[in-house]
């Protein structure tokens, strides 16, 4: 059994004195792991940094082994991470969610764009938190709880938009919330696609965006705690926005 593709690198950790396990992203075999031999050699383990492009073939001798990966680098991301720690916490959010939330051997193509896309952007500090919140609204809606931020889900209007239920995920205004307004999340308008996109605006979404991949993810689903490196990633810019 065999097959190559591209892939994106989530982790590695070692395996023997010289091997290393490997978890990889790929568009056609999604969350992949392997065994990578000779992992700690001086030609190797520079670029095995998370976010690496890879060139990636896998071999084992049954479909469901671990198998073995032989791997030729195509891109680093870890100068452009490396050079603001603001980047490098939001690189390790990317790749601890895609660890956390995708099931193994899944393909999500669509994700895996989204993803490289937003890799591509480390050294964009300016735009980067804008593009990380849209990245984890795709994410949200490729695991099916995508937000449905067009119409309010009371009125159907499409005005006055500043809620989202935190049970459905769908817009609500100020009209159509009532009495239960202290009960819903906040809808900034960056959300919408409008706004300023101020780090303090993008951290207040991923506020919202966060209470979906911690109650209806990590808790209903997979029944375990959300990555800590995402929450210091949304710490990190929170604490930005207040210098500003």
């Amino acid at each position: 059994m065999e097959w190559r593709d591209t892939g994106i690198l989530l982790s590695t950790r070692k395996h023997g004195e010289t091997s290393a396990i490997l978890e990889v992203f790929t568009p056609e075999r999604g969350r992949h792991a392997g065994v990578l031999r000779g992992a700690t050699s001086r030609k190797l383990a520079p670029v095995l940094q998370p976010g690496a492009q890879l060139d990636i073939a896998w071999r084992a001798r049954l479909e469901d082994h671990l198998g073995s990966f032989t791997v030729e680098p195509l891109r680093s991301r870890a100068h452009a991470a490396m050079a603001d720690r603001l980047i490098l916490s939001g690189l390790n959010a990317v790749t601890a969610l895609l660890l956390f939330c995708l099931p193994e051997r899944e393909a999500h193509p669509a994700l895996y764009r989204d993803t490289e896309t937003l890799l591509d952007l480390l050294d964009r500090q300016d735009i980067w938190p804008l593009a990380y919140l849209r990245w984890e609204l795709s994410l949200l809606e490729e695991l099916g709880f995508g937000l449905d931020l067009r119409a309010c889900a009371v009125t159907g209007s499409t005005e006055g938009l500043v809620h989202v239920s935190p049970r459905t995920g769908r817009a609500v205004s100020a009209a159509g919330a009532g009495d239960w307004a202290d009960r819903l999340l906040p809808l900034p308008p960056v959300l919408l696609g409008a706004g300023s996109a101020e780090d303090a605006e993008v951290a207040a979404a991923l506020g919202t965006t966060g209470h979906f991949l911690t109650h209806h993810i990590a808790a209903e689903m997979l029944h375990k705690p959300l990555p800590v490196a995402r929450g210091r990633f949304v710490d990190a810019l929170s604490r930005r926005a207040r210098r500003k």
